[in-house]
């Protein structure tokens, strides 16, 4: 039998949906719907029994529970007083939960389930998989695996307050803190936006020019040094005006990061000398730091740029390179 065939020895599989999808045609004699299809993908998928397990606790139980409606033990939930009810006063009580389930329906529409609409914020596969990658399959909220928790493709700021589709402003959450974040989470990110396009007037890295600029993503942006310790010298920097790099986000730290090695891959294409970098900051005055707007310096390095390189950053104290 051909299909058997298949089943035992030439299906590859990659998640449980083949296996699945074959099942549920065979129980319904070879046709079903693809909502049908879904449905079973549906009764199988944990991380949607924990999610919605999540919102029995936070939103109906807690509220029935404060109005007396029902009691909770442990993972279970009693209706009161439903031990003096008839069996017409139960339907008749079901019957006008269905009309304001209706009404409500008929009232909002589909958005009632925006939160978990994948449609409304279409991602494509190779964003997807690239931000999914960068995140080594964790939550960059909460650490928890792809394999634990489904994990969603989020934006930082949202479109609908600016945010872009660069690859910068894309998160790996897991469906509850992506959930969190849109739902309890009190941040205004309205102020967030703001706050990542903070500016002060007399800052020379507030007000580069664009013609100054040689690369930029959503939080940070790239520059030739006006006075380079060798060629190709650049400064990588926040948008956001903040002092030094122990007051960047993590995603103004990953943004400058990737544009790092946007520019290193570049450079080395172009010069083909290149064979090393010094990346470094320079946090407070006594470090050295003059322009307090922190900044990222990428210096690539040549063979015989220096007599004796051993030692790279640890020079910066003289007599400290050698050890």
């Amino acid at each position: 039998m051909k299909l058997k065939d298949f089943i035992e020895n030439k299906m590859r599989l990659s998640h449980i949906y083949q296996p699945l999808m074959i099942k549920t045609l065979l129980e319904r004699g070879g046709v079903a719907s693809k909502s049908d299809i879904a449905k079973s993908f549906l009764s199988k998928d944990t991380s949607q029994i924990e999610y919605y397990t999540t919102v029995t606790t936070r939103m109906p139980g807690k509220v029935l529970a404060k109005h007396g409606i029902v009691n909770r033990n442990k993972d279970t939930y009693c209706l009161n007083d439903i031990d003096g009810l008839s069996e017409n006063e139960i339907q008749e009580l079901i019957d006008i939960c269905d009309n304001k389930i209706n009404q409500y329906i008929v009232q909002r529409g589909e958005a009632i389930w925006s939160h978990r609409d994948q449609r409304r914020k279409p991602v494509s596969g190779s964003v997807r998989y690239n931000v999914l990658k960068a995140a080594k399959g964790r939550c960059e909220l909460c650490g928890v695996s792809k394999d634990e928790r489904a994990l969603d493709v989020d934006h930082i700021i949202p479109k609908s307050t600016g945010g872009s589709d660069d690859l910068t402003n894309y998160q790996a959450l897991c469906w509850k803190c992506n959930s969190n974040k849109g739902n309890r989470d009190d941040e205004d990110f309205r102020d967030l936006t703001n706050r990542y396009n903070n500016k002060v007037s007399d800052c020379i890295f507030c007000n580069l020019e664009g013609n100054d600029i040689v690369a930029f993503n959503q939080f940070a942006i790239a520059y030739r040094d006006k006075y380079p310790v060798v060629p190709m010298h650049t400064l990588i920097i926040p948008k956001r005006h903040c002092q030094d790099v122990f007051e960047l986000d993590s995603h103004e730290l990953k943004a400058m990061h990737d544009l790092s090695k946007k520019i290193k891959d570049q450079d080395q294409e172009q010069d083909q000398s290149i064979e090393g970098f010094n990346i470094g900051y320079n946090s407070g005055e006594v470090a050295g730091q003059t322009v307090f707007h922190c900044h990222m310096h990428l210096i690539p390095r040549r063979i015989g740029d220096v007599s004796n390189p051993i030692g790279g950053v640890r020079n910066i104290i003289a007599g400290k390179g050698s050890y």
